[in-house]
This record gives C-alpha cells, structure tokens and sequence, in this order.
C-alpha cells in the first residue's frame, strides 16, 4: 500500500519545510504543495477558482497515486476546514493507500517568529495566520507541536507514525 500524507497546518507554521525534509527523508517519494496550483495574479477565490484548484490538485496526486515509482505521496497545504480536505479526498483514487493527516502546530510565540523570520514574505500575516490556528484543533488529524522541535526532528517524527 502506498502512503498519502496529507500535511495541514497555518500559514507560516512550516508545512513546506517539513514537508521538503520529509520528501528527502523517505525512500520512492513525491511531494505536491497545493499552492503551486494556485499562483495565479491576480489571486481571486471564487467557486471557479476553488473548483478549478481542487480539481488540478486531484489530478497531480491520482497520478501520482497511480505511478509505480512512488510509495509516499505528500501534499501539503492551508486545508483549515474539513470540506477542503473532504473535496480533495473525494476525487482521489486512494483506495490502495494509508492516508495520514498530520496538523503542524505551535506557540502563537514560535508561529511570530516563524512567519517574522520567512524568506518568502508572499503576503503572510502574523495575525491572519494566528486568526487560523484554532480552526486547525478541532479538526480530524494527528496534532504535532513542534515548538522545540527542528524541521528534520518533525519530518523523522512524521516518519516514525507511517
């Protein structure tokens, strides 16, 4: 069986560097993030554009589902609302793999630091992100506070659960 391994987490929180670390770290792997497809200018959410990006992320994870090279499947992106992960599940041709659902979290201290310290400043907010965080608690995945954890520590602990 292969692995599909959603990883969720806030803006900021370290999805794509977990996520890149954990695509090295385990053998026969690929990795999506979601915004790669939705860069778009401008960036407009609308019920097209929502359909359009669920529908381009399902048809890169079903071939990479269907793709004998790859035994783990990594998707990481902002999926704050169980109908996001719903509509993505739904047109996945998974019935062949593990699905895992791992939630980055962290301090609102570490998250300050995190999202001050990025690289890529693309329009992130501190208190926007900070505004998510409590939507990703009450949703159906594995929690990993990773405050006092570095990104290779995470991605071996995500590694670990598989």
């Amino acid at each position: 069986m292969k692995n599909l391994i959603f990883i969720n987490g806030t803006m900021g929180v370290g999805k794509t560097s977990v996520s890149q670390r954990l695509n090295k770290i385990l053998e026969k792997s690929v990795w999506l993030d979601g915004d790669w497809c939705w860069m778009a200018n401008p960036f407009t959410v609308t019920d097209e554009t929502k359909a359009m990006v669920t529908d381009n992320i399902c048809h890169i994870l079903n071939n990479f589902i269907a793709c004998s090279e790859y035994e783990n499947i990594i998707f990481s992106w902002v999926m704050d609302f169980e109908s996001i992960y719903e509509s993505i599940a739904a047109g996945l041709k998974s019935e062949k793999c593990n699905i895992y659902r791992f939630t980055i979290c962290c301090s609102p201290q570490t998250l300050k630091k995190r999202v001050d310290g990025d690289l890529i400043q693309d329009g992130r907010d501190f208190e926007k992100s900070l505004a998510r965080t409590a939507r990703f608690e009450i949703l159906d995945t594995i929690k990993i506070y990773n405050d006092d954890m570095t990104v290779r520590q995470t991605a071996e602990y995500i590694k670990n659960l598989l």
